[in-house]
């Protein structure tokens, strides 16, 4: 098999050094072999002896018989007195020089006549051509083809010119026109033909891979300039230029994992094809030693603890001398350092000296510590959004407290949670006022640069029983500093309107604590009833944010509110309006130890509602609603199986002396798919729901995700009673499917579902679309 190949070497720093200055020894022997006379009556064959007489003493391999036999380098001549064998000539001289023929000068007189001189030569040429007799010395005659180079004074006589065109006068460069070239094929043709394709080989990786955490191959494929072209290039120089990038890849990902003295060469190899392709792009490694730490040195100062920097090195002598675990161990130096009282602590450059004789490296890393530091005061400057005061609510840490970074990020992320900056930022800075126990304290400086305080924000969403909802706000988030926003907030649904305005106070004297006050109208006309309702409430709640997910969330608050509702009589028989007015205090407490507010994976949440209320309608009604919600979730690698329950009840009040709007109902979206919204439990004659005094539910749900997708499988069971506890009894059941599209601020879903054991009267599918998860 033909082969036509293109080498590169590579190689280390000193062995490139030693190949020089071996090319150079190798290059002056062979000058001196050039000029030496023995070389010379050789006819020009090479010795690598740097003189005869050294070929002579050196002892004679079988080889140098063998190279002697064959003629390629010089026999010298035997000792002098030295015993030969006799050997019979295989020709005789008489018979050889009778076989060479006579030759006799007189046969050509010209063998003896002297050679011409060149100037001869030219002018006796010349002369033939054209006629032209010029004598050395002589004027050049005006328009004398033979002389046409304008010569004063001729030593040798021009060659005549035949074409009276090259002495013509060039045309000026405005009248010059050149004719464009006319290619037999156009340019994509051409191009296509000097493309070329190849495979990629590479060798020697095998053993290395064995010895690290990580896949070596799999890394350079995933770099390789040869694998991202795809087997393609559009010439051979292209491929070539990758495979030299490649190589140099090859040696950083082997100097990433402790290789730091690989040997790679590369070559593109030929195939026996017609076309002669593809190309064979191979890479042969030899990685060498695996330079491991035979030192290990932090120059810093004291610390508290003595050991602090230390156990916070991962790095053992020993082991290999790995980049990502030498990055990872100052990374958590750098780390530590600020959480454990040390705010202007650094980390410098390292140094690691490499022994290549015992493939070892001694491993140097400079720390500055700087003094050790406690929490003191807060400054802040800039566009204000509120003041020094406010930003030390937000802070979880009071004055005197031992410097710990993690707490600067959180005020630093409750600053960003309030919206009301475009840019903020917390540093610490230096006192030189002594804390004690030899620390100083730290001020920390708070620079705020406030942003737009105005936000509108919508939402839009549709549920079978509900129809389509519209919903939109107006904010001013800091009208009433600190975080006093007002909310402007409308609804327009089919089966839904109103209006209304908000006070809201974010953290409100204590951090995470929210304020809320409440003025709104709403109209809704749903088949449990139809009500016009007007309401006052305030709240004080403890909850988790997108930021900040609680582990322990609680609300306590109060609510007042007038509402016409017409629903139906059993007295009368019909549907009637009837007013109520009812005040309620409410309480709620929170458990939550899931991963993630919109989209759990694992963890439970458990929450309880308690509400006294008090309704005004035929007489005082006093009663309780209470209700009890949890929810579990526990994952199997990309599939999260979840479960909810919920159970309510009203203890104290008959039915018909509860408003409808108050009363407890099952079916919809958040409550049992596959029914419509409020559509299980009691109802009147009409089939219409009338609501009852206590429910039970359950779901459970199979979520499967795959990149930015989800789909899930789930099960749902609820009724609604007229009795004041759950019974238990006549469960209806819903069955169905959904999609899930993940984004940034959680789920969007889509929900479709249908009744088990349909009854008359209930929709075959019921959709539901949302953001966040069904619980």
């Amino acid at each position: 098999m033909s082969q036509q190949s293109f080498e590169h070497g590579h190689g280390s720093p000193w062995q490139l050094r030693n190949a020089r200055l071996a090319g150079a020894a190798t290059i002056a022997v062979t000058l001196a072999l050039l000029s030496s006379p023995a070389l010379a009556q050789q006819g020009g064959t090479t010795t690598t002896a740097t003189s005869q007489q050294e070929a002579v003493a050196a002892p004679t391999s079988q080889a140098s018989e063998d190279a002697i036999r064959a003629g390629t380098i010089p026999v010298p001549p035997p000792p002098p007195g030295a015993a030969l064998p006799q050997v019979d000539s295989i020709i005789p001289d008489a018979e050889f020089n009778s076989a060479i023929p006579s030759l006799d000068p007189s046969d050509d007189p010209a063998m003896n006549q002297p050679l011409e001189s060149i100037q001869s030569f030219e002018r006796r040429i010349a002369t033939q051509q054209s006629g032209a007799k010029p004598t050395e010395g002589q004027a050049p005659p005006a328009n004398d083809p033979a002389l046409a180079d304008g010569d004063a004074v001729e030593e040798v006589g021009d060659a005549p010119v035949a074409d009276a065109e090259l002495a013509a006068p060039l045309p000026p460069l405005d009248h010059f026109e050149v004719a464009p070239v006319q290619f037999a094929e156009d340019e994509e043709a051409a191009t296509r033909d000097l493309r070329v394709t190849y495979a990629v080989r590479l060798n020697g990786l095998d053993a290395a891979d064995k010895e690290t955490a990580v896949s070596l191959k799999s890394q350079f494929k995933g770099l390789s300039a040869l694998e991202k072209g795809d087997g393609k290039a559009d010439n051979v120089a292209m491929a070539s230029a990758r495979l030299t990038e490649d190589s140099e890849l090859v040696k950083t990902i082997l100097a990433s994992e402790g290789w730091y003295d690989p040997q790679v060469r590369t070559h593109l190899d030929r195939t026996d094809g017609p076309s002669g392709l593809p190309l064979n792009a191979v890479i042969d490694v030899q990685p060498g030693k695996r330079f491991t730490f035979s030192e290990i040195k932090v120059e810093a100062d004291p610390t508290v603890p003595p050991t602090l920097i230390a156990d916070n090195l991962a790095l053992k002598i020993g082991e290999p001398i790995v980049a990502e675990r030498v990055q990872g161990a100052e990374a958590q130096v750098a780390l530590a350092l600020p959480e454990n009282g040390y705010p202007f602590a650094a980390v410098g450059d390292r140094d690691i000296l490499l022994d290549q004789d015992t493939g070892s490296g001694a491993y140097t890393l400079p720390v500055t510590v700087g003094p050790r530091g406690k929490f003191g005061g807060f400054k802040t400057e800039g566009d204000l959004a509120f003041d020094v005061d406010h930003v030390e609510t937000l802070a979880r840490f009071k004055r005197g407290e031992l410097y710990d970074s993690r707490k600067v990020d959180d005020l630093r992320k409750a600053l960003v949670a309030t919206g009301l900056f475009s840019t903020v930022s917390a540093e610490p800075q230096r006192t030189n006022e002594p804390a004690g126990d030899g620390t100083e304290y730290v001020t920390m400086l708070v620079k705020q640069d406030a942003g737009p305080p105005r936000t509108i924000a919508g939402s839009a969403g549709y549920a079978a029983g509900q129809g389509f909802t519209v919903e939109g706000t107006w904010t001013h988030r800091n009208m009433f500093p600190p975080e006093g926003a007002l909310i402007v907030h409308g609804i327009a649904g089919t089966q839904e309107q109103g209006a209304g305005v908000t006070f809201r106070r974010a953290n409100a004297g204590q951090r995470d604590r929210t304020f809320e006050a409440v003025a709104e109208g709403l109209r809704s006309d749903y088949d449990a009833y139809n009500a016009i309702t007007g309401r006052l409430a305030a709240r004080v709640s403890y909850d988790s944010t997108q930021i900040w997910q609680k582990r322990l969330t609680y609300a306590y608050g109060v609510e007042l509110l007038g509402t016409a509702e017409r629903a139906f009589d059993f007295d009368a028989g019909e549907r009637r309006r009837r007013t109520y007015y009812v005040a309620s205090l409410n309480g709620q407490v929170g458990l939550d130890t899931s991963d993630d507010l919109l989209n759990p994976t694992k963890g439970f949440r458990v929450t309880a509602l308690v509400q006294p209320e008090g309704s005004l309608g035929n007489g005082f009604n006093p009663y309780i609603r209470a209700r009890l919600d949890g929810s579990a979730y526990y994952p199997f690698g990309d599939f999260v199986l979840a479960g909810r329950v919920r159970f309510g009840t009203i203890q104290g009040a008959a039915r018909d002396d509860i408003a409808p709007s108050r009363r407890l109902y099952s079916g919809g979206g958040g409550s049992v798919r596959g029914f419509g919204y409020q559509k299980l439990g009691p109802l009147d004659p009409n089939g219409d729901p009338i609501g009852g005094r206590s429910l039970n539910e359950g779901a459970i749900e199979g979520r499967y995700r795959f990149g930015n997708y989800g789909v899930v499988a789930f099960l749902d069971a609820g009724q609604s009673y007229e009795s004041t506890t759950p019974k238990f009894s006549d469960m209806r059941y819903g069955v169905g499917i959904g999609g899930r599209f993940y984004t940034n601020f959680g789920p969007l879903r889509v929900d479709v579902a249908t009744p088990l054991g349909r009854r008359k009267g209930e929709s075959r599918l019921n959709i539901y679309v949302s953001i966040g998860q069904a619980f």
